[in-house]
């Protein structure tokens, strides 16, 4: 598969997935630090580039025909990218939410016209009520629907491999050292990092998980950052590209988020967690470096969480403890 999917003509708002601009940020270091704004994409994220891919791969293929059905389970961003690109194309779509997706994704989801469902919270991956298995169960029981898959379609890396890494590449002339970047599906982080080592092997790669996923813990429990969190192993997840994983706890991400806003970037929390770990590893860039980090969505998609909740270190342990609350109900 081609690039073509980030210049599809056919269909102008789609042709304005990508090539997304590099603002240098201003911060207490002699190195070069831009931010990639992934939240001026169309649908508000940079999950509009492996859904529009994965979408056009399964189209390609005969998976998705005209009129057809897609079915995903998301925590809100990939599926606004599909029911945006199924508005377009004309497919029908149906989005499968955990209960803790923001208030306002769950709104933009049904405006695009996609029918929601939602799922108990802090269910995991195998869960069978949890909102990946629910969305299984439907995509098979709907004739001739299709699931991208996110957790597991090893094209939601090649979507990055195809497009934001060859633009950072382009946009610092070659130039970038260090890399900086969420993690959840791994899509972003494994086929952006691999196009870049590909280039030159010396960049490093760091990634940002939430401090309570189950890679990064060792006892994982809820937590409340939408967007990172490695709870699902799979091919997506190329680990040995990422030099670095910095676990992120919630209130770091949401206070980090609720600063950048002050600066003019309204980010998601999965941005301030990305920006928290650059933060840790300021001290270890020189001069020379060219950083980039990317900032996946805006924070327009979490006012009620972001700014109407503090979300303090007691507010998170009380979040936390409900969440673990409804586990133990689901289990």
């Amino acid at each position: 598969m081609t690039t073509k999917t980030l210049q599809n003509l056919q269909n102008p708002l789609l042709s304005l997935i990508g090539n997304t601009p590099l603002v240098r940020l201003d911060l207490p270091t002699e190195a070069t630090v831009y931010a990639k704004l992934e939240f001026l994409n169309p649908g508000g994220s940079i999950k509009d580039r492996a859904a529009l891919y994965m979408v056009e791969d399964a189209e390609e293929r005969g998976l998705l025909k005209p009129g057809g059905t897609i079915v995903e389970g998301s925590s809100g961003n990939q599926g606004i990218a599909l029911a945006m690109i199924g508005a377009v194309k004309g497919y029908r779509v149906i989005i499968v939410v955990p209960k803790h997706t923001s208030s306002e994704k769950k709104a933009a989801l049904r405006a695009y016209g996609a029918e929601l469902h939602i799922a108990p919270d802090a269910s995991s991956h195998d869960d069978p009520d949890s909102y990946s298995k629910r969305a299984q169960k439907l995509a098979q029981e709907i004739p001739g629907a299709f699931m991208p898959n996110q957790y597991y379609n090893v094209k939601n890396a090649e979507a990055h491999y195809a497009s934001t890494g060859p633009e950072i590449w382009e946009q610092t002339n070659g130039e970038i050292t260090h890399f900086f970047c969420g993690m959840g599906s791994c899509g972003t982080i494994s086929g952006t990092s691999k196009f870049l080592k590909e280039k030159n092997s010396q960049i490093v790669v760091t990634g940002a998980d939430s401090a309570h996923s189950l890679l990064s813990a060792k006892t994982p429990r809820a937590y409340a950052v939408e967007g990172i969190g490695v709870d699902v192993f799979s091919e997506v997840l190329q680990r040995q590209l990422v030099d670095t994983v910095v676990p992120i706890y919630d209130e770091h991400a949401f206070q980090t988020a609720r600063e950048y806003a002050r600066k003019g970037y309204l980010v998601g929390p999965s941005s301030g967690a990305v920006l928290y770990a650059l933060s840790t590893q300021l001290q270890h860039l020189k001069r020379d470096d060219v950083a980039v980090c990317i900032l996946a969505d805006s924070g327009r998609a979490y006012l009620s969480k972001l700014f109407s909740i503090q979300m303090s270190a007691a507010d998170l342990e009380a979040y936390h403890e409900e969440r673990e609350a409804e586990r133990s109900v689901a289990l």
